[in-house]
């Protein structure tokens, strides 16, 4: 019986002749190929037509899925554990694509470029009653403090801030002034000038920012959300900006993609929407194959990962 590594994406010959040398034992097929799940252990990415062979025991090689993206929540994690399969991510690869396009979103509030671009559409030149802040001054709380979070801390505390991250545990986190756990976030919401959601979704992050939580904001503060859409109640951060509970968010993920074209956060003057583009990374393959094939190398050698192993029944 032959042994495939099955992957959603096509990857350049560099990358599939260094798969081959590591694992000279496997083929490496693309899900257009001609396969059989009979022969099936690895795959590269995750499709959901492969639920069936899934769930019908069809895909009984399977060991491992190397998923594509950071979050995993979209998988069938349950499945997995019940199966033994392992899983690992690609947290890491967007950290700093992320951060910059983060970073985008803060000056663009605190210099106000959002209403310099509305004001040149209406070919109208004063802004007046705008207010503008140093971004040292301002408090940033950071809703996740892995590698996403941990590199924003980092560039901000480079510009002069002192972020403040939320984790599970409040434990330490490289480039943060302070951390909290998640059962003290409520003292922190009212103090944030910026409030930014890295967070996995889970059980307990779903509908986190609910209407309690913009309420607790300042009117002042911003709100910006490159994690998870449905970690926010759409509803409820939309009668936030509608009613300036809620200063301005910048939101890159929505519960439902793409956002209905009739939904009225499109209207609204104090929301940027970027469409789910914060994680496009410069020279993806060669990061994420970085991953893949460093655990490759464990996974042929003793069957075991050692980058991004997700912990299945927390789903990160």
């Amino acid at each position: 019986m032959s042994k495939i590594i099955l992957s959603t994406r096509i990857f350049r010959p560099e990358f599939i002749a260094q798969i081959e040398r590591i694992a000279p034992d496997y083929q490496f097929k693309i899900a257009e190929e001609n396969f059989s799940w009979e022969d099936v252990e690895i795959t590269i990415g995750w499709s959901k037509k492969w639920q069936s062979a899934l769930s019908g025991d069809v895909a009984k090689q399977l060991k491992w899925v190397q998923a594509i993206s950071a979050g995993v929540d979209y998988l069938p994690l349950q499945e997995f554990q019940e199966k033994n399969i392992l899983l690992s991510n690609g947290s890491g690869i967007h950290s700093q694509s992320i951060t910059e396009h983060i970073l985008a979103m803060i000056l663009i509030k605190t210099r106000n470029i959002h209403h310099a671009i509305q004001n040149q559409q209406k070919k109208q030149w004063d802004m007046p009653d705008i207010r503008y802040s140093y971004l040292a001054e301002q408090r940033f709380l950071i809703l996740g403090t892995g590698h996403i979070g941990q590199r924003l801390a980092q560039t901000l505390t480079l510009l002069g801030a002192q972020p403040v991250g939320i984790n599970t545990s409040g434990h330490p986190a490289k480039g943060f002034h302070e951390t909290y756990t998640m059962g003290q976030l409520s003292e922190e919401i009212p103090k944030a000038d910026f409030i930014i959601n890295i967070l996995p979704l889970t059980e307990e992050t779903t509908h986190l920012f609910d209407a309690k939580f913009f309420a607790s904001m300042k009117k002042t503060a911003a709100f910006i959300n490159v994690g998870r859409g449905a970690s926010v109640d759409t509803d409820a951060i939309t009668h936030a900006l509608q009613t300036k509970q809620l200063d301005f968010a910048a939101l890159d993920v929505f519960e439902e993609e793409p956002l209905p074209k009739d939904h009225p956060l499109w209207q609204l003057p104090n929301v940027l929407i970027t469409p789910h583009i914060a994680g496009i990374t410069p020279h993806f393959q060669r990061a994420f194959m970085e991953i893949f094939t460093e655990n490759l190398r464990s996974y042929v050698t003793s069957n075991s990962l050692i980058r991004n192993e997700v912990v299945l029944n927390k789903g990160y």
